[in-house]
């Protein structure tokens, strides 16, 4: 009989002694001094928001980068969520290029899940990590006004599909985001705006972010997803993608269903004069600490040449 063999060790991280952190510190210094002031909205989305222990890590990255002297701003999303609780009700989703088709029932169901758990449990988060998180929604402060959105059909342009109450972004107001900001908060943005007769709008999350930061004339964009980034047609990375690339991939079909909001958005913000626009892999931890740091990681980088 074969004797039981000795159980291995469990392997362990390497430990830095003081003075490496020291030393890895005094590296990023020079980082730190160029991005002290800097706006940064992050779009929280993907794996990030599910796991506990990546929703913990993202909540200490955003804390961490207040304190380093950043200026962070939260636009989340909730697809996953919403489409949990609308089959528990028995409704089933429907969604037309990327963009959930969202009756008045539906509303109701977007505005709970959003404003309600989704946004709470982030400012929570983020105040249990040591910052100071507050909630807001596009209709507060007149900050995201909007108007029904009517989609071309994708073969047929002469066609449009009505998706109800689903926002086309109108204007941005970001004076209350400032204020907020101006007394040390770091505002949660859930994506719901409002209409000219009070009518409430569900707005896809990258294109709420992507509409901040070009609003804010943010220094980053930084956006989450659950993917490694942008992947060609034999699913490998693409690093960096130019609008060419885009319109190209785009019409092969390679950019399609909700990744098409979200690089759609990513783009109207770099040519819209936001510095760096980047799509980040969410399942890594602090994937976005480092991004934001101008250590690049993973993920794909939106370019405008």
């Amino acid at each position: 009989m074969d004797a039981t063999p000795p159980p291995q060790p469990t392997p362990t991280q390497p430990t830095l002694t003081p003075a490496e952190r020291a030393a890895v510190l005094a590296e990023l210094l020079p980082s730190l001094r160029a991005q002290q002031g800097q706006t940064l909205v992050i779009k929280y989305g993907g794996n990030a928001m599910t796991e506990p222990a990546l929703q913990l890590a993202f909540a200490q990255d955003v804390v961490l980068l207040q304190l380093l002297g950043m200026r962070p701003v939260v636009v989340h999303g909730g697809g996953p969520q919403i489409e949990n609780l609308l089959q528990r009700l028995g409704k089933q989703g429907r969604f037309v290029q990327g963009m959930r088709v969202t009756d008045a029932e539906t509303m109701q169901v977007v505005e709970w899940v959003l404003a309600g758990q989704v946004q709470q449990e982030i400012v929570g988060l983020i105040n249990q990590a040591g910052g100071r998180a507050l909630g807001l929604t596009g209709r507060d402060g007149g900050l995201i006004r909007a108007q029904a959105l009517r989609l071309p059909d994708a073969t047929d342009p002469s066609r449009w599909h009505d998706i109800g109450q689903v926002g086309d972004i109108v204007a941005v107001d970001p004076a209350l985001l400032h204020t907020v900001q101006a007394q040390g908060y770091i505002p949660v943005v859930s994506p719901i705006g409002y209409g000219a007769g009070n009518e409430r709008f569900n707005i896809n999350a990258d294109v709420v972010a992507a509409r901040l930061a070009t609003s804010l004339q943010a220094d980053k964009l930084l956006m989450l997803t659950n993917i490694p980034g942008v992947l060609d047609r034999q699913g490998q990375l693409l690093a960096r993608l130019s609008m060419a690339q885009i319109e190209a991939l785009m019409a092969d079909g390679t950019i399609s269903g909700g990744m098409i909001p979200k690089i759609a958005g990513a783009l109207e913000a770099a040519q819209s004069g936001v510095k760096a626009v980047h799509i980040i892999d969410g399942r890594v931890p602090h994937a976005m600490l480092l991004e934001a740091l101008g250590q690049h990681a993973c993920g794909t980088t939106i370019c405008v040449a």
